[in-house]
């Protein structure tokens, strides 16, 4: 999963060239580039962070729960969450200032603080409305946007709709001044904490909500009892999501040239089937887990599980190999990279992670990051 965020943040150092209305993608490249940018578009784009979401409501979920049975009354169980959350907040925001202006944490703090304090005590079935309302509403916007581009594309007289990013997002890798990038990752910051991961944009509460629900019942720790369930939604979210995200892809690299006009409307459609989506690799990844666990681990699920206990300090270890090597306030090598070559330094960076957090398993050690976090959310609470 740490592999797929990798994959999916370092387009943005693509700097230097035309990129699409609807992304960060170039639209120029090799045919490996325009290869690369299918399959980035169709299964990572929009799909990876609401597949963190889940599995950060599920962990809220676990963490309220293991209070729940050690017999620390609720009031603190629900208070640690909320110094976590806060705490994730925080450490979002140096996060963006010091390297990566697309953080999530900050949208996952904030989202959780919310949630916690509307949800946690509320039932399964209160949990499984409000992200069916949630969905609705994302739904309902994709479908307008997608009326709307029918719409642009039926005018009698042609319609220019400017579509693209801010400039200040581009500058977060483009400008070769560090303090002129730390300020268009302060203005990106808030947006993507508020709107596109946050609250506003309903996709993180949402796979939030849900990955709560999916706690209560232990969905991901008894696999071998939920397996219809996994791999309905394993086939169906996929399906939906590469389904939703091809056109896009098509579009981008010329293949489908009627759309390119309306090229805009697919950041709609992206989130709303890019949530499906990453569900569905979220039960997939339980699929596999589970056919591992039968089998006993090797050296490579050993690797990941390592990798996974580390999570934190893996994502943000990725920031500090990608961005003094790849932004132009560093050694600016992203404008030299084409997007397959980008991907295959991506692949990289993980692997590092990889190897650093088997280093730290081997020595039984926590991560830097979840050490940090583990003892300020539990300060209070010791004291």
């Amino acid at each position: 999963m740490l592999l797929l965020i990798a994959l999916a943040n370092t387009p943005f150092y693509l700097f230097g060239r035309e990129h699409s209305d609807a992304g960060m993608h170039p639209v120029d490249g090799a045919v490996v580039d325009k290869i690369v940018q299918v399959f980035m578009i169709t299964a990572v784009d929009m799909r990876v962070y609401t597949m963190f979401a889940f599995l950060f409501g599920y962990g809220l979920m676990m963490m309220y729960r293991r209070q729940q049975e050690r017999g620390v009354p609720e009031r603190e169980g629900f208070r640690l969450l909320q110094r976590r959350n806060l705490w994730l907040l925080a450490f979002g925001a140096v996060h963006a200032v010091l390297m990566w202006g697309g953080d999530v944490l900050g949208a996952y703090g904030l989202c959780g603080l919310l949630i916690v304090w509307l949800f946690i005590r509320r039932s399964q079935r209160a949990l499984l409305i409000w992200a069916a309302i949630g969905t609705g509403i994302v739904t309902l916007v994709a479908a307008l946007s997608l009326f709307g581009g029918w719409a642009t594309l039926a005018a009698p007289e042609p319609v220019d709709v400017d579509g693209g990013l801010p400039d200040f997002i581009y500058e977060s890798a483009s400008s070769t001044s560090w303090l002129t990038a730390a300020i268009a990752r302060l203005m990106m910051w808030p947006v993507i904490t508020l709107v596109v991961q946050g609250p506003i944009g309903l996709l993180v509460p949402v796979a939030i909500l849900l990955g709560m629900w999916a706690s209560r019942r232990r969905i991901l720790e008894r696999p071998e009892q939920n397996r219809r369930l996994l791999v309905v939604a394993a086939v169906a979210g996929i399906a939906i999501g590469w389904a939703g995200g091809l056109p896009h892809a098509l579009t981008h690299v010329g293949v489908i040239q009627s759309l390119e006009p309306v090229i805009w409307m697919f950041a709609a459609t992206q989130s709303a089937t890019g949530l499906a989506c990453g569900l569905g690799y979220v039960a997939l990844f339980g699929l596999i887990g589970d056919r591992i666990a039968q089998r006993g681990q090797g050296v490579v699920s050993t690797a990941v599980s390592a990798v996974g206990k580390r999570s934190l300090s893996c994502y943000l270890a990725q920031s500090i190999l990608c961005a003094p090597v790849l932004a132009a306030w560093g050694f600016g090598l992203g404008a030299h990279l084409g997007s397959a070559t980008m991907a295959l330094y991506a692949t990289v960076v993980w692997l590092l992670t990889v190897l650093g957090a088997v280093w730290l398993e081997r020595r039984k050690k926590q991560g830097p990051a979840e050490f940090l976090l583990r003892r300020l959310t539990y300060r209070q609470s010791a004291s």
